[in-house]
C-alpha cells in the first residue's frame, strides 16, 4: 500500500462546522520537501456507503411494510378501536426499546470466529435477518380465520346501506357522535338540514369514473354497469329500494342517487367504518376464539420483533464503524437514501396487493418482504468486507487528527489551559501550560502549575474514572468538555424522543385516518404514502450538504418546523369529500412533512454517535433507539386516544405539539456537529501495520 493516504476508504466530502477548511489543500507534513506535498480534501467513498446501506435497506423494506401494513390488519381482522391498536403497536416498540441498546453494546464487544471472519457488526445482520424472514410470514397467516370472520360481518352491514330501516338507525346515531363527521354543526356548514340527513343511503351500482386514469376528463356515469344520464328518471321498481327525493319534486333521477352517495361519502363513511369496526370487535374479536387468535398474533409478532432487534443496532452503527465522524451526515444521508430503496420495495408491494380484495392480502405481503429482505441480504454479503472498511477507516482517522484519543487531547489541553489561568499571572507561562500534553484537571489544581502526565497517568485516570460509582463522583472526573457533551447527549435524545412521539403518532394511525376518516381506498392510502416517501427521497445527498453549511443542528430545526406546518396545513383544510380534493391535499401537505422527516433523519444519528468513542458506537446507536422506540411504545396509545375522544383530524394538533417540543430542546444543544478537519499528516509503514493489528485484535 502506498505510503500517502489521499482521501480514498470510508471518508466523506466535508466537515460540517467549518465547509471552509476543506477548500485548502491539505500538506502532508514531513514529507521532506519544502512546503509538503498538497493532500486531497477528504471524500465520501459513496460506492463503499452504498454498499453498507444495504443492512439498513434490509431494516427498511420491513418496518415500512410493518408501519402501513399491520395497522391494517389490526383494523381488518380484530375491529379494535384506535387506542386499543395503538396498544398494541406500542407494546411492539416497549420490546426493542430494552433489546436495542443491548445488541448494540453486545456488538460492541463481540468476539468469537464469527467475528474473527467478518467483524463487530455482519454476525449480527445475517443472522437476524433469516431469523426474522423465517418467522414473518406467519404473523398474517395466524390471523387468516378471524380476518375471514370479519370480512363477513363487513360485507353483511355494507350491503345494507340503501335498505331504510338500517341506515336510519344508524345516521340517527349518527347526528349525536360528533366523531363520525355527521353531527350537526359540520353538516349545517355544508347547507343541510337534520331532514337532508337522514335521507342519505348509498347505492353501489352507481358509478361514476373519470375518463384518464380516474382522474382527469369527461365524467361517465353507470348504473349495475349500464351507461346513465344523470337527469335520467330511475324507475323505483328497478331500485329495490326507496330512493329519497332531493329536489322534491316527485321525479327521481339518477343525479338524486348521485347527490345521495356524495353525501354518504363525506358525512356518513367514516362514522359508518368505525361503526362495522365497533360490530367485529364485539361479534369475532371480543369471545374465546377472537381472544386466542389475538394472542397467538401476538406471541408470533413478538418473536419477530425480537428476531429484527438482534440485528438493528448492529446494523445502523455499521456506517459510523466505516466513516469519520465529521462526516457522517452525508454518510447517513447516502444511508438513508439506501433505506428508502428498501422502503420504496415494500411500497410497490403492498400498493399493488392492495388494490386486490383477497382473504390473503396479508400473507402474500409478507413473504414478498421476506423474499426481499433476503435478497438484500444476498447483495450485502457479496458487497461487504466489513473488517477491510474499519481498518481503513482507522487509517484515515488517524492521519487526519480524528481518533478518540486525538479528542481526549484536546479536552484535557482545553482545561489544563483553563486551570492555568487561575492560577498562573505569568502569560508566557500560561501558553506554556496550554501547549503541554494531554493532562488531568484535577492533576492541574493539585499541582498549582506542574500540568505535565504521561500518557500511562492519563488512561490510569481514565481507569479509575469508568470504576467511581456515584453519579457525583463519575461526573467530577469528567473533563469540562466530556461535561458539556454529555449534557448536549440527553438534550439530543430528549429531541428525539419528542419528534418521534409527534411524527411516529402521525405515521402508525396514517393508514387507518386515510381510510376510515377519508373514506379512500387502501390502495390510493399507500399511493399516497409512496408518493411522499419517493418524491421526498430525493433530498437525501443535497441535506448531507445543508447540514455541512449550516450545520447539524439548524439543518434539523428546519426539518422540525416543515413537518409542524404541514400537519397544520393538514389539520386546517383536509376534510372527507366526495371527490378526489381530499387525497390531493392530503398528499401535497403530507409531502412537506417527508422533506422534514428525511432532513431530520439525516442528522440526528450522526449527533448522537459524534458524541460516542470508536469502542462505544453501538452502545450510541442503541440509546439513539431507546429515545426512537420509547417514544413509539407509547405515543400510538395516546395519539389514539386522542382520535377517540376527538375528530380523527386531531391527530395532528397532537403530532404538531411534540415536534414543537423538539424544536425548543434542540435549541439548547451545544455540542454533536462535527469537529473541524485539520491537517492530514504521513503515516509511515509501521503506524499502519500497528493499526491494522489493532483492529485484528479488537
Amino acid at each position: 500500500m502506498d505510503d500517502n493516504i489521499n482521501g480514498v476508504g470510508s471518508v466523506a466530502e466535508m466537515p460540517e462546522t467549518d465547509a471552509a477548511a476543506i477548500d485548502e489543500p491539505i500538506v502532508d507534513e514531513g514529507s521532506g520537501a519544502e512546503g509538503g506535498e498538497p493532500k486531497k480534501p477528504l471524500k465520501l467513498d459513496y460506492a463503499q456507503t452504498f454498499k453498507v446501506g444495504f443492512a439498513f435497506a434490509i431494516i427498511m423494506i420491513f418496518w415500512t411494510a410493518y408501519d402501513f401494513v399491520v395497522p391494517l390488519l389490526l383494523e381488518h381482522a380484530y375491529g379494535l378501536s384506535n387506542t386499543v391498536r395503538g396498544l398494541i403497536m406500542g407494546l411492539d416498540n416497549l420490546l426493542s426499546l430494552f433489546m436495542l441498546p443491548l445488541f448494540g453494546k453486545i456488538s460492541d464487544n463481540a468476539k468469537g470466529k464469527l467475528v474473527k471472519k467478518w467483524g463487530r457488526r455482519t454476525p449480527f445482520i445475517v443472522i437476524g435477518t433469516i431469523a426474522s424472514v423465517i418467522l414473518m410470514v406467519f404473523v398474517p397467516v395466524s390471523t387468516l380465520g378471524q380476518q375471514e370472520k370479519a370480512m363477513d360481518i363487513e360485507n353483511r352491514y355494507l350491503a345494507q346501506l340503501a335498505d331504510d330501516e338500517f341506515m336510519e338507525a344508524r345516521l340517527s346515531d349518527f347526528l349525536e357522535w360528533e366523531g363520525s363527521y355527521a353531527d350537526m354543526g359540520y353538516i349545517a356548514q355544508n347547507h343541510l338540514t337534520a331532514d337532508d340527513f337522514m335521507k342519505i343511503r348509498y347505492d353501489d351500482k352507481f358509478t361514476a369514473t373519470k375518463a384518464f386514469l380516474g382522474m382527469l376528463g369527461a365524467t361517465t356515469y353507470k348504473y349495475d354497469g349500464e351507461e346513465v344520464s344523470l337527469d335520467t328518471e330511475v324507475d323505483p321498481a328497478k331500485l329495490g329500494y326507496t330512493l329519497h327525493d332531493w329536489n322534491d319534486d316527485g321525479a327521481y333521477t339518477y343525479d338524486d342517487i348521485r347527490i345521495s352517495n356524495a353525501n354518504y361519502e363525506k358525512f356518513v363513511a367514516a362514522g359508518m367504518n368505525t361503526w362495522i369496526s365497533d360490530q367485529i370487535y364485539d361479534q369475532a374479536t371480543n369471545t374465546a376464539e377472537g381472544h386466542k387468535s389475538i394472542a397467538i398474533y401476538m406471541v408470533i409478532l413478538l418473536l419477530v420483533l425480537i428476531a429484527m432487534a438482534t440485528f438493528r443496532s448492529p446494523a445502523v452503527a455499521l456506517m459510523p464503524d466505516v466513516t469519520p465522524k465529521p462526516l457522517r451526515s452525508q454518510g447517513n444521508a447516502v444511508i438513508n437514501l439506501c433505506g428508502g430503496v428498501g422502503g420504496a420495495i415494500a411500497f410497490l408491494i403492498y400498493t399493488v396487493v392492495l388494490f386486490g380484495e383477497r382473504l390473503e392480502n396479508y400473507v402474500i405481503i409478507f413473504s414478498s418482504v421476506a423474499a426481499g429482505m433476503l435478497l438484500l441480504l444476498a447483495g450485502f454479503l457479496a458487497l461487504v468486507r466489513e473488517k477491510k472498511m474499519v481498518e481503513r477507516c482507522h487509517e484515515i482517522c488517524k492521519q487526519y487528527g480524528l481518533t478518540d484519543e486525538d479528542q481526549a487531547a484536546e479536552d484535557a489541553a482545553a482545561d489544563a489551559a483553563a486551570a492555568a489561568g487561575a492560577v498562573l499571572a505569568d502569560e508566557k507561562a500560561a501558553q506554556e501550560e496550554i501547549a503541554t500534553p494531554a493532562r488531568d484537571e484535577q492533576t492541574a489544581e493539585d499541582e498549582s502549575g506542574s500540568t505535565d502526565i504521561t500518557p500511562e497517568a492519563l488512561e490510569f485516570a481514565k481507569a479509575k474514572a469508568r470504576k467511581l460509582r456515584t453519579p457525583k463522583e463519575w461526573w467530577n472526573a469528567k473533563t469540562s468538555g466530556e461535561r458539556a457533551r454529555f449534557v448536549s447527549f440527553l438534550l439530543i435524545l430528549a429531541s428525539i424522543f419528542m419528534w418521534f412521539m409527534g411524527y411516529n403518532a402521525v405515521s402508525s394511525n396514517l393508514s387507518v385516518y386515510t381510510t376510515k376518516a377519508l373514506n379512500l381506498d387502501a390502495g390510493v392510502a399507500s399511493i399516497i404514502s409512496g408518493v411522499s416517501m419517493g418524491i421526498s427521497a430525493i433530498a437525501f445527498i443535497p441535506v448531507g450538504y445543508m447540514a455541512a453549511k449550516l450545520g447539524r443542528r439548524k439543518t434539523i430545526m428546519i426539518g422540525l418546523a416543515m413537518a409542524i406546518i404541514s400537519f397544520l396545513l393538514i389539520f386546517a383544510f383536509v376534510k372527507p369529500e366526495d371527490n378526489a380534493l381530499p387525497a390531493v391535499l392530503f398528499a401535497l401537505f403530507y409531502l412537506i412533512a417527508g422533506f422534514g422527516l428525511i432532513i431530520i433523519n439525516v442528522n440526528t444519528l450522526p449527533m448522537v454517535v459524534e458524541l460516542s468513542t470508536d469502542a462505544t458506537v453501538g452502545q450510541y446507536t442503541g440509546y439513539y433507539y431507546v429515545a426512537t422506540m420509547s417514544a413509539q411504545a407509547v405515543t400510538p396509545m395516546f395519539a389514539g386516544m386522542v382520535m377517540d375522544a376527538f375528530e380523527d383530524k386531531g391527530l395532528f394538533i397532537y403530532s404538531a405539539i411534540f415536534i414543537a417540543l423538539s424544536i425548543i430542546l434542540m435549541a439548547f444543544v451545544k455540542h454533536g456537529d462535527s469537529r473541524p478537519v485539520g491537517k492530514g499528516k504521513k503515516l509511515s509503514k509501521e503506524e499502519k501495520r500497528q493499526i491494522r493489528l489493532e483492529a485484528l485484535d479488537n
